[in-house]
């Protein structure tokens, strides 16, 4: 998908068409992405990106893959599978939505994780150890450390969708262009149910690709 990028304003609400739902009566597809950056000043903070030509309707799903993309597939307003003779037809095909953070313009500020805990394993609120590959270190835009709980998305609704900041403590300089990179687990089962997510390096708002890992 094509990258670009326009600010939404609030008044800019106004001119969005409401979409409309239940079977058979799909109309006014939503089909800009929009993305958050919560430390730009308030008012700017969302950026409508490039539209896709596919509308995406009732059970459509949206998913992180480990690379930062974002899978989309599937759409299906109707009661059957329905592929002629109407203006939203059953979609079968999928996309995947690269946002503009990923453009390779920002690949000198993308971390690449080479070695975390052993065995992939988190224990809780166990300090963890990251190495990680960076070009172009920029201390002041900020490093941080996530975890993305595994979502099942249907329904327009991310199911369990969980997003951890673990507690950076320490961030240090090895070789030339290699980092590591200290934080400390999710403290309990309340704040991380176990079981598997994807752990990302942010280096200046970028993400690296994610690595899975276990948290027991």
């Amino acid at each position: 998908m094509p990258i670009g990028l326009q600010r939404y304003r609030p008044q800019d609400r106004l001119h969005c068409p409401l979409p409309h739902i239940r079977w058979e009566l799909a109309r006014n597809p939503i089909t800009t992405p929009v993305l958050y950056r919560p430390s730009d000043p308030v008012g700017h903070r969302f950026q409508i990106l490039s539209p896709s030509p596919i509308a995406r309707l009732y059970h459509s799903s949206a998913v992180v893959l480990p690379d930062g993309r974002i899978l989309v597939g599937g759409s299906n307003p109707h009661m059957r599978y329905n592929f002629t003779g109407i203006d939203y037809p059953t979609e079968l095909s999928i996309e995947a939505f690269s946002p503009p953070y990923l453009d390779m313009q920002y690949a000198q500020l993308r971390p690449q994780i080479t070695f975390t805990v052993p065995n992939q394993v988190i224990w809780y609120g166990q300090p963890i150890t990251i190495n990680f590959l960076l070009r172009s270190y920029m201390p002041q835009s900020g490093l941080s450390v996530t975890m993305l709980a595994l979502s099942f998305t249907t329904h327009s609704t991310a199911m369990s969708q969980r997003l951890l900041m673990l507690k950076v403590t320490r961030v240090v300089q090895a070789p030339p262009l290699m980092y590591q990179v200290n934080a400390i687990g999710p403290p309990t089962a309340a704040i991380a149910p176990p079981g598997y997510y994807m752990l990302f390096v942010v280096h200046a708002g970028i993400p690296s690709p994610g690595i899975w890992v276990r948290m027991q």
